[in-house]
């Protein structure tokens, strides 16, 4: 049943990724204006205009900063924020909780004849409330422009893993050096970077199809002990015997290749700034960091290092900081010019 909703989510993936756009937005709190203003020249789009737990969003904008330089005060004030590096989109809950956050990135696109564009990529966290929410573009100075937004319903799998002895201490035994390799990992997650190597929809890093465990499931592990902890899965686990080619999801840079503790052998692709790929468990490595890979590059062998119960591939999406389910990046472009040019143009 589980497998059938995921499917079914899939394929309504039509109705679901359409997206609203603004041509004449209302700008509120920029540069503590005294008035909101109405800015022609700025363009900005959300697709999709809804989506469920898991699955990506972009957010993005246009605009002729010439124009608006010379235009009325506050449209002034509208093109200093869209200018600033810590400029973001922010994904809240009805109730105003802040839910996650993207930086935005310059797009090199040639169609838009001059045009300065900007997008952010968010994932939809697997654990956000349901139901009606915004994703505000901020700038420090306040909000530059608001659209609704709708999170839709998500049913999950739960399931128990028994962990021996050995994986225990793993997860319970403080250790300095894990909690460095920790600290490290999230640093590279929550990184937004400058270069855009793949606009392309991802490819699966093993030609096997046989899953063991699904994006998002809610785990129960039960340790040796007795005691219990529970977690969500992030990524997707391929049940794949060890030393099984393991291959790029998509051309990007190499920014993790080395062994740690609870991941084992692992490697880490940036793709798009904020946007990563993550393999985890390998038996051996073939990449090392800096390396520019395209997409289908051997990056290493299927194993059984870390925190495992059995030879698999785990195979995790993260996008600012973010887990994504990998299988929305399998169906659509990671990030789709078309679409983005036809919103922003329509305006509609």
């Amino acid at each position: 049943m589980k497998t059938r909703a995921v499917l079914l989510c899939l394929a309504v993936g039509a109705a679901v990724f359409f997206g609203c756009t603004s041509r004449t937005p209302v700008i509120a709190d920029v540069a503590r204006a005294a008035d909101a203003a109405t800015v022609e020249d700025a363009r900005f789009a959300v697709i999709p205009a809804s989506a469920y737990p898991g699955y990506p969003v972009t957010v993005a904008f246009s605009y002729d900063s010439k124009r608006l330089a010379t235009g009325q005060a506050n449209a002034a004030a509208v093109a200093d924020a869209l200018h600033k590096k810590n400029l973001r989109a922010v994904l809240v809950s009805a109730e105003g909780r802040r839910l996650t956050q993207a930086a935005f990135f310059a797009l090199t696109l040639p169609e838009e004849n001059g045009q300065a564009v900007k997008a952010a990529v968010m994932a939809i966290p697997s654990l956000s409330p349901i139901g009606e929410a915004a994703i505000n573009i901020e700038s420090d100075a306040g909000i530059i422009q608001s659209f609704p937004f709708t999170i839709y319903n998500r049913t999950f799998d739960a399931e128990t893993i028994q962990l021996d002895q050995a994986n225990t201490d793993l997860r319970t035994t403080s250790d300095p050096k894990r909690t460095a390799e920790s600290q490290h990992i999230w640093a590279v997650f929550n990184r937004t970077g400058t270069d855009v190597y793949s606009w392309d929809r991802f490819v699966r890093p093993v030609t096997s199809t046989r899953r063991t465990s699904p994006f998002g499931s809610r785990r129960i592990f039960q340790y040796a002990t007795g005691a219990r902890d529970t977690t969500v899965h992030n990524g997707l686990d391929f049940g794949v015997p060890v030393g099984t080619d393991v291959m790029a999801c998509a051309r990007g840079r190499v920014v993790v290749a080395r062994s740690r503790i609870i991941t084992g052998m692992s490697v880490v692709i940036e793709h798009l700034p904020g946007l990563y790929s993550v393999y985890y468990h390998l038996d051996t490595i073939d990449v090392r960091e800096g390396d520019l890979v395209e997409v289908g590059k051997i990056v290493g062998k299927s194993g059984v290092t870390g925190l495992v119960t059995g030879p698999h591939l785990h195979w995790e999406i993260r996008v600012s900081g973010e887990s994504a389910d990998p299988d929305a990046f399998l169906s659509r472009p990671v990030l789709d010019k078309n679409e983005i040019l036809s919103h922003l143009r329509s305006g509609s």
